[in-house]
């Protein structure tokens, strides 16, 4: 779930929004609208839809693949990268932080049929792939070791993918977060081997500006072994089984 932030904390992004003119409305019964006025509200709806959207958000919709299809498939053979996955698709989306026990499956949001459904996909698919995965890593969050597990069989709870318990997130909280998640986006698997993380929206933009959408969706990294990484590609839960 989406949480605004008291001020901006990543990279702003400039957005176009389209200059709305209405032609003069004529009150006749039954009249047809005019084409200007039929234009106009298109228009109106396309700068609603880009003030919509956030700069994290912006930044998942303008994310160009590094590796695809069959490259993609290839490096992640060869091991050596960080796959981040968002949790996969819960019943409700809302914010739960400041309310949920992470102790307490019944205070949180809990995957739906569909996230199970995903999940399993995703892990049936890296299995059909021979995709090598070590380490699989999730917050102490139901909906979280849920996903890891369903779709890898093994998970270990680690805190640090927690997000914190706040409403809204002070740059501070925002920086606390990514301080937090770091030294699991940066450490390099083991050779020929992927690590992969399942956590939160909020920790994931917190380190990378990017904001993880849909539920489910995954970024792919590659650690540089010197505490940085590069964002190489991000997948759909059903473009697994597509690599």
């Amino acid at each position: 779930m989406m949480h605004q932030l008291v001020k901006p904390f990543v990279l702003a992004f400039t957005l176009n929004i389209a200059v709305v003119s209405y032609a003069p409305l004529i009150s006749v019964a039954n009249a047809e609208p005019s084409a200007d006025l039929k234009d106009s509200g298109r228009g109106l709806l396309v700068a609603q839809e880009e003030e919509a959207l956030t700069p994290g958000e912006q930044a998942n919709a303008d994310f160009q693949d590094k590796l695809a299809g069959a490259e993609l498939l290839s490096a992640l053979k060869e091991g050596g990268h960080v796959i981040y996955f968002r949790h996969a698709q819960t019943e409700k989306d809302y914010a739960d932080q400041v309310t949920a026990d992470v102790n307490n499956c019944s205070t949180q949001r809990t995957l739906s049929e569909a996230g199970w459904q995903d999940a399993l996909a995703i892990g049936a698919a890296f299995k059909e792939k021979a995709i090598p995965v070590d380490q699989v890593v999730s917050s102490q969050y139901c909906r979280a070791w849920q996903t890891a597990n369903l779709a890898f069989g093994k998970y270990e709870k680690n805190p640090a993918l927690n997000f914190l318990p706040f409403e809204d997130y002070t740059e501070a909280q925002v920086e606390q977060m990514k301080t937090n998640v770091m030294p699991l986006l940066t450490a390099v698997p083991s050779a020929g081997m992927n690590t992969v993380i399942v956590g939160h929206d909020d920790i994931f933009e917190s380190a990378t500006g990017i904001y993880p959408d849909p539920q489910g969706m995954a970024y792919v990294m590659k650690p540089d072994g010197q505490g940085a990484f590069e964002v190489i590609a991000n997948m759909l839960p059903q473009e697994w089984s597509e690599l």
